[in-house]
């Protein structure tokens, strides 16, 4: 089969040949690819920082948000049946039976770092023409969702930190028992890339007051598709913390998509009374920035704030993420699908992959 993928010895981001894949096990289903999407990490492994192909591989096949039918079962698949529509998974468990997180299929907690991750660590990824995967890391798409369930994987960010967020705020009367737990609060969401636009979109269905702090200022398109939803999207160019911060109010909850240590601790400087803080970018290897540590300690002891990271999702954050692609449909049917900038041929890897990013989320489609 084609695939796309890097060779890290020689440096090569590459169309390769790859293995057509069968059922090993009963409990396996063989899935046609028919969309992936292209990220961050996928560009960041193209340029050698990280990326471990398989062991016993020169290379790795690139991929981790996928969308593909289904065209196989093994015998003791229960929930899935040829033709459906799915969404896999990234982090596959560590073999430690001492990590209970991987024991109780909480691998984005794994205690002991030896995961391995489609795409990206030591396990072929989803970008070719079709790949096997056990069932239970699989999330079934109601037809639907087929033109929007690519971008499964990235909600899920959003749908597991807040997950962590309201665990955390369970210790103080954060929200109305019965009402949305974002009702009558402020979100301020950093970064208007796909990340920070489904997050953003979350955070309205949740109920929050939300604010897009990103960039560019306004006019432009990422700015025009948030204030179609309901968003205040704010330009950092125009705008600094402090004046955001006035202009807000209290800083309930900060959901951070953009990964860029300066912009990001500069509205932790300002998070409110109470607040929580989901840090989901990830830096640059060895970036440094100078940061007000003391301000910040003092305001986390004196607000009560806390702060939580979130990597990967459990198969609850799929499921949710699936319902509010279908929430999204529904109440922005137009703004959601212009997420989705444009999609491509396996053939365009290449300028998808180490040329300039463009638009939202561009997608590899198999079916162009």
């Amino acid at each position: 089969m084609k695939a796309v993928g890097v060779v890290p010895t020689k440096k090569e981001v590459a169309l390769l040949e790859h293995a057509e894949p069968n059922l090993s096990s009963a409990d396996q289903v063989r899935v046609k690819t028919l969309d992936v999407g292209i990220c961050g990490t996928d560009r960041e492994i193209c340029t050698f920082v990280y990326g471990d192909p398989p062991k016993g591989s020169d290379y790795l096949v690139l991929g981790h948000e996928a969308l593909g039918q289904v065209i196989e079962v093994g015998a003791e698949v229960k929930n899935l049946k040829v033709g459906d529509f799915v969404v896999p998974s990234v982090r596959r468990p560590c073999s430690d039976p001492i990590c209970r997180s991987c024991v109780a299929g909480l691998q984005d907690f794994c205690f002991t770092g030896d995961f391995v991750e489609r795409g990206i660590k030591e396990m072929h990824g989803y970008m070719t023409e079709q790949f096997v995967e056990a069932e239970r890391y699989l999330t079934a798409v109601p037809p639907e969702l087929r033109n929007l369930a690519v971008m499964a994987e990235p909600l899920t960010i959003a749908e597991k930190g807040f997950a962590q967020a309201y665990a955390v705020q369970s210790r103080l009367p954060w929200a109305t028992p019965g009402d949305q737990p974002g009702k009558g609060l402020n979100a301020v969401v950093i970064g208007a890339g796909p990340i920070g636009i489904l997050g953003a979109m979350k955070c309205i269905v949740e109920g929050f007051n939300t604010y897009v702090y990103s960039r560019s200022e306004a006019p432009n398109p990422k700015a025009d598709l948030l204030e179609s939803i309901g968003a205040e999207y704010i330009s950092n160019k125009v705008v600094s913390p402090a004046e955001l911060a006035a202009h807000v109010g209290n800083i309930d909850l900060v959901y951070e998509a953009v990964g860029v240590t300066s912009v990001s601790f500069d509205v932790l400087d300002v998070l409110g009374m109470n607040g929580v803080y989901i840090f989901t970018g990830i830096p640059e290897p060895d970036s440094r920035d100078d940061i007000a540590t003391g301000a910040l300690m003092r305001n986390m002891v004196l607000k009560n704030q806390a702060v939580v990271g979130t990597v990967n999702a459990d198969p609850n954050s799929f499921a949710e993420a699936i319902a509010d692609l279908g929430e999204f449909q529904r109440r922005w049917p137009k703004a959601i699908d212009s997420v989705i900038s444009g999609r491509f041929s396996l053939e365009d890897y290449e300028s998808l992959l180490v040329g300039k990013a463009t638009g939202i989320k561009n997608v590899i489609s198999f079916d162009a």
